[in-house]
């Protein structure tokens, strides 16, 4: 990819990490914001709207460096293994592994009640759901089916690493931050899979135009010596 379009690729990231999670925070936690609105306090209802746009970009932050490790995971996978198959199955046996993780040893020690299962049901669903959308969607693109695998082990484990790490540095307000943290990463961690070929075969472009007019200037100064 040319340094173009990784920064294209990147702030487009960044942006959506944003505005996912200041929307996300205005729904989780909207009763952080609604004494600001009562009060008429609308700078500090802006300021804790730009506060979530800043945790966002964070996120986002996290996610492009998650996704680029995982590149460097898969391509490693694939050549330890020796085998796209035997390394969607590794990847399948990982997806489980993680899965139970987030369920027994995340979500059960702080669910007391009904409700918290309700809560991190659906955070789950999203979790997964996200994920099987986000890799049938690439499969269509790409018309290419064993996509599916490493697709959902990337929306899913990486996602979830991402997750889990962003929250190890909060010890306050820790539910809801399990809530709001997860859908700027699945939102950024969607768009890196899916438009990455988009902007390296844009890249590609790029560099056959470069050539072409650096061979035009060549071609251009013989013109003109001779």
């Amino acid at each position: 990819m040319t340094i173009r379009n990784w920064v294209k690729f990147a702030f487009w990231a960044l942006l959506i990490g944003g505005i996912v999670n200041a929307v996300a925070s205005l729904i989780i936690r909207w009763d952080f914001y609604q004494p600001y609105l009562v009060n008429g306090e609308f700078v500090e209802f802006l300021a804790a709207v730009v506060w979530n746009i800043v945790l966002g970009i964070t996120m986002s932050v996290m996610a492009q460096a998650g996704f680029f490790a995982y590149l460097t995971l898969h391509q490693v996978g694939v050549n330890v293994f020796r085998s796209l198959t035997l390394w969607n199955w590794v990847q399948i046996l990982l997806i489980i592994i993680v899965l139970v993780d987030i369920i027994i040893f995340r979500f059960a020690p702080g669910a007391n009640t009904a409700s918290d299962w309700f809560i991190y049901g659906f955070l789950l669903i999203v979790l997964i759901g996200a994920a099987f959308a986000t890799a049938l969607k690439k499969v269509k693109m790409t018309q290419k089916p064993h996509v599916l695998i490493s697709t959902v082990f990337f929306m899913i484990v990486v996602t979830s690493l991402e997750w889990i790490i962003a929250l190890m540095g909060r010890q306050e307000n820790i539910d809801v931050y399990v809530a709001l943290l997860l859908f700027p990463l699945v939102a950024v961690n969607a768009y890196q899979i899916l438009m990455l070929p988009k902007y390296n075969s844009q890249s590609e472009i790029d560099r056959k135009n470069l050539e072409e007019r650096r061979k035009a200037r060549k071609e251009t100064t013989k013109t003109a010596k001779a």
